[in-house]
């Protein structure tokens, strides 16, 4: 048995196994926890390293270093927030480990600065490599997709919005990967039919696919059929598609699950129902904003689907009641209901389809305009497992509704009520709800510290608030929140103007806070951007636009304490050059920053900042005029590592 390396010989650490702190180590759920205990001693430390399977990486610096410590047992890397990734950290950081590597997954979603060398590195030393994810690489081209073709054991292949994918690439992913089992190829605008018949003909053991927004033809469709084993098929908004190309899917030759058709605008209920009757089996069908009323042929075929249909989206149509209640019936294992933006869903269909749906856990009813409590009624009674329930601009309910959720509902995690009209007895009734992780309630302007004093009392598990524009709330709503609720993650505050310096003190002590909206809270100075900067330092996104009092202290301490910050809006701040420079400087994983109008920053201010930044940066924000100011190498600079920057042509509006 592999002893722990030895620290001092009257240490009790000394005599513990490597196996009895894994063991032990394993009975250590909570990440900083686990961060806490391998700082203890090297032997800790060791242990930990021969035990962790993923890795995230926020920081290029230490890429190498901890890769060569995690590379004998490292099967999860994610480098998709490790900023300045290119061809050269990439394949250096993975020459650290070479002859060790059991890497498996790979995650490097918009790495705009990994190239076809840093993918051929990759395939080279790491020869059990099964997913890679490049999603997001709009860089990414035909020679990259030949360096990933050399791993010949992918399974698992993203590579949505790579722009730079022909046909070519996919033929060459195609030849070399024949055992891809999940490709997505989703705004790869340049891959047609000829692409698709080739992946289909090569890769028959494809599970899931998604061809979305590609310009393909109901030819490619047919190749898709021949796929025996593929299981979720998603086409969302292909324009050239249409009921002839899905009548290709009836053949009933592969095992389809879920099918996603959604924004195909030829596509009409002819063409689902050749789908419904080509697979019986299908578990999640979305059809939303195709056609614009459900046909009656359509309804009584999802009698098919009645014991395996558990998710239906039909977001857009106009559904009358009669129509749920067809739905109620054919389709009693349905959990999950899309009806977002349906017209003329009532009180009546409601009742109708949760009378036969009472498995419903998820019920999508984002500004069905028409519904009042009743409906909600109707849902407490029926739907004991409801988690999930959307009411984003269902005005015509009130706190009442929300009694009988409160009450029934007691499983209830997600709820939006963004823009409906609700008071603090609402938040009294949803209290009830002990496991609530999600609460929206954005344009609620008479929900008041009252109503979050509720919240809090019950909510432990909160993780997201959303209280957009609730100008009612204070600094002592938010006081009770941080005492109540104090594993909330993301936190939207944005125009609750009556929050000061000490709301934001209160809100310091909230550790895992990584999403912090303060825009348009005009009272808030660089003392309450200190406090959150000292406090919660796993911050990764904030929002200071119109925060007209925040100056260069407040930068100065996000540079020193908010070292994981990756996103930053500080247009309008009354911040200088020094300020800005300092904070561009400092952040080692800061990617996206908005600058606009920051009136005290010369050009200069602006040239020293962004070259300070390191090329680290991948979105940039920036008024028109200084399109023409900036030096031009500065701005081929960045664009050559990968930065996408937007030109704007705004007012001076310090008013929000």
């Amino acid at each position: 048995m592999e002893r722990a390396p030895q620290q001092s010989s009257d240490s009790i650490l000394a005599t513990l196994s490597v196996d009895l702190l894994i063991q032990i180590l394993d009975r250590v759920a909570d990440s900083r926890d686990r961060k806490s205990w391998r700082q203890v001693c090297r032997g800790f430390l060791h242990a930990e390293a021969l035990r962790r399977r993923s890795l995230r990486v926020l920081r290029l610096e230490a890429l190498q270093g901890l890769l060569r410590r995690y590379a004998a047992c490292l099967e999860r890397l994610d480098l998709s927030a490790c900023p300045s990734l290119d061809d050269h950290a990439l394949a250096a950081a993975l020459a650290a480990g070479a002859g060790l590597w059991r890497l498996r997954s790979i995650n490097l979603s918009r790495a705009s600065g990994v190239g076809w060398r840093g993918l051929a590195a990759l395939a080279k030393v790491c020869p059990h490599l099964e997913a890679v994810d490049l999603s997001h690489c709009v860089g990414v081209g035909d020679r990259e997709a030949a360096s990933l073709a050399a791993a010949a054991g992918l399974r698992d292949l993203w590579l949505d919005k790579c722009l730079g994918l022909t046909d070519v690439g996919l033929a060459k992913v195609a030849v070399g990967c024949p055992a891809l089992e999940m490709l997505g190829i989703k705004w790869c605008l340049e891959i047609s039919d000829i692409g698709i018949e080739l992946l289909a003909k090569k890769c028959q053991n494809l599970r899931v696919l998604d061809i979305s927004y590609l310009k393909i033809t109901n030819r490619s469709l047919q190749f898709v059929s021949s796929l025996r084993k593929l299981e979720d098929l998603s086409m969302v908004g292909c324009s050239h598609i249409n009921d002839e190309g899905l009548q290709f899917l009836n053949n009933g030759s592969n095992s389809l699950q879920s099918v996603d058709v959604s924004r195909c605008e030829n596509v009409t209920s002819s063409g689902i129902i050749s789908v419904i009757e080509g697979h019986k089996y299908l578990q999640d069908l979305n059809i939303g904003d195709c056609f614009p009323e459900l046909a009656p042929l359509f309804l009584s075929k999802l009698n098919y689907l009645r014991d395996s249909l558990t998710v239906l989206k039909l977001d857009g149509f106009q559904v009358f009641a009669p129509s749920l209640k067809i739905i109620g019936l054919n389709c009693r294992n349905l959990v999950e209901i899309g009806l977002s933006k349906c017209k003329w869903v009532t009180d009546e269909g409601v009742s109708e389809l949760v009378a036969g749906c009472v498995n419903l856990t998820t019920i999508d009813l984002t500004c069905c305009h028409l519904l009042t409590n009743k409906a909600l009624v109707a849902i407490g009674d029926k739907c004991k497992n409801l988690t999930c329930l959307q009411l984003e601009s269902c005005k015509l309910i009130t706190d009442n509704g929300l009694d009988c959720i409160g009450t029934c509902c007691s499983n209830l995690e997600e709820i939006d009520l963004t823009d409906c009209t609700m008071t603090n007895a609402a938040m009294k009734y949803l209290s009830r709800c002990s496991e609530l992780t999600v609460l929206k309630l954005g344009l609620c302007d008479k929900v008041s510290d009252e109503g979050l004093v509720h919240i809090a009392s019950n909510c432990k598990k909160l993780r997201v608030l959303d209280l957009y524009r609730c100008f009612e709330v204070t600094d002592d709503g938010l006081a009770a929140i941080a005492t109540g609720c104090k594993r909330i993650k993301n936190l939207n505050l944005c125009y609750c103007t009556r929050i000061t310096d000490l709301g934001l003190k209160h809100l310091s002590c909230l550790e895992d806070l990584h999403d912090l909206e303060l825009r348009g809270v005009h009272c808030v100075t660089s003392l309450g951007i200190t406090a959150i900067a000292n406090g919660c330092q796993h911050l990764t996104e904030l929002d200071l636009k119109h925060c007209h009092l925040v100056d260069d202290a407040g930068l100065f301490a996000l540079g020193q304490y908010t070292k994981n910050l990756r996103q930053a809006n500080l247009s309008y701040c009354q911040v200088s050059s020094m300020g800005l420079c300092n904070l561009l400087g400092s952040l080692k994983c800061l990617q996206d920053v908005k600058l606009v109008h920051l009136t005290q920053v010369p050009v200069e201010g602006f040239e020293s900042a962004l070259r300070a930044s390191g090329g680290r940066l991948k979105k940039l924000k920036l008024l028109t005029g200084l399109r023409h100011l900036l030096s031009p190498g500065l701005i081929q600079m960045l664009q050559a590592r990968g930065c996408r920057i937007r030109w704007v042509d705004k007012p001076l509006n310090l008013v929000p």
